[in-house]
């Protein structure tokens, strides 16, 4: 498929330098460019404990056992309407296809820049190795490097861009991606079950549609209190389930003005609910910020594996769902929606703030 077709056309970014490779050469000063300002807030150290909270714990398994999935889809309820957020247990992904995505993202990263960067990013596109949403030379720029592509559906893929080194990532990739593509879609229509809809609608909606796969890479940092991984943010798609690679506790959820950290279960996935799918529930469910951080020891990796509708559905409130509420939000073509995204994330804002109707 022509580059201008494809998925990653929805946004670009400008060539920056590799911060892993920026990182091996490093003295104790970072680069004023890494440096954010807003990077001190005040964390919660662990779950909220001055409110006798836990973070979410959902097993999938028993979401599809006759015997207790009533009482697991009302947790799954809970934590998609209160947390926006919830980490996955007994997910039922093979455990060697897990360990093989593992081993090859590792490897990858560990390739010389100059191969890596076989695969960089075009000019005007999101897909490939590089930087993300790099808009300016006077940005801010996160502490990471990523590697991106559509992973789903297959005349969507640009395997221009795919790694060929380690010579098994390829396969490692896709057999990954049909296992957390099932996963998905259970999620979606226990969801949907959950928001008094038929029970595969959000399936319907998103079997056609996008998945879309970053890697991501973050180096150790001599002053990691001064950066971001990845800055705060909400995820323009729709559902989202991510895979530490190492384990390396970092990502950490804006909830009740605080910066909570999300602890690392050996073996669970993380779930959160995206920008699209709280715009198709009309705000049910929520979209929630986050953001990555990282320590001055040790590099942390992730695989996040984004879901959501395809380039020619329309993204706005489900009318079964509104019924005699009030809409919150507009609706919006995919390509305008993605087009959106990008301005409002110019202005500072999320696609949410640009598609809430005034009142």
């Amino acid at each position: 498929m022509e580059e201008k077709f494809g998925f990653g056309r929805f946004g670009g970014s400008l060539k920056v330098d590799s911060v892993q490779a920026l990182a091996a050469n490093l003295g104790p000063e970072i680069p004023d460019i890494y440096v954010r300002p807003e990077r001190k807030e005040v964390i919660v150290a662990g779950d909220e404990e001055d409110s006798g909270e836990s973070f979410p714990v959902i097993d999938f398994g028993r979401l599809f056992d006759s015997k207790c999935s009533e009482e697991e889809a009302a947790k799954l309820h809970s934590a998609c309407q209160g947390w926006g957020f919830f980490q996955l247990v007994n997910h039922g992904i093979p455990e060697d296809v897990i360990s093989k995505l593992r081993q090859d993202t590792e490897e990858f990263f560990k390739l010389p820049l100059e191969e890596k960067e076989k695969i960089a990013q075009l000019p005007g596109q999101t897909e490939g190795y590089g930087q993300l949403s790099v808009q300016s030379k006077e940005q801010k720029l996160d502490w990471g490097d990523r590697l991106a592509f559509v992973t789903f559906p297959p005349n969507n893929k640009q395997l221009r861009i795919w790694p060929t080194n380690p010579p098994s990532f390829r396969e490692t990739i896709d057999a990954y991606a049909i296992e957390i593509k099932k996963v998905a879609d259970g999620l979606l229509k226990m969801i949907s079950k959950n928001l008094g809809l038929e029970f595969e609608k959000l399936y319907d909606l998103f079997k056609g549609g996008i998945q879309y796969f970053r890697f991501n890479y973050y180096p150790p940092c001599p002053s990691p209190e001064k950066v971001f991984g990845l800055g705060p943010h909400s995820d323009p798609m729709g559902l989202t389930i991510l895979l530490q690679v190492n384990d390396l506790q970092g990502l950490q959820i804006r909830r009740k003005g605080r910066w909570l950290p999300v602890e690392v279960i050996p073996g669970a996935l993380i779930v959160n609910i995206g920008d699209v799918i709280e715009i198709l529930c009309n705000g049910k469910y929520k979209s929630i910020v986050h953001r990555a951080v990282v320590n001055n020891e040790k590099e942390r990796l992730s695989v996040a594996g984004f879901h959501s509708l395809n380039i020619g559905d329309l993204v706005g409130p489900i009318p079964e769902i509104v019924k005699g509420d009030e809409m919150l939000y507009k609706s919006l073509q995919f390509e305008e929606f993605f087009k959106q995204v990008l301005a409002a994330k110019l202005e500072g804002k999320t696609i949410l703030d640009h598609m809430k109707l005034d009142k």
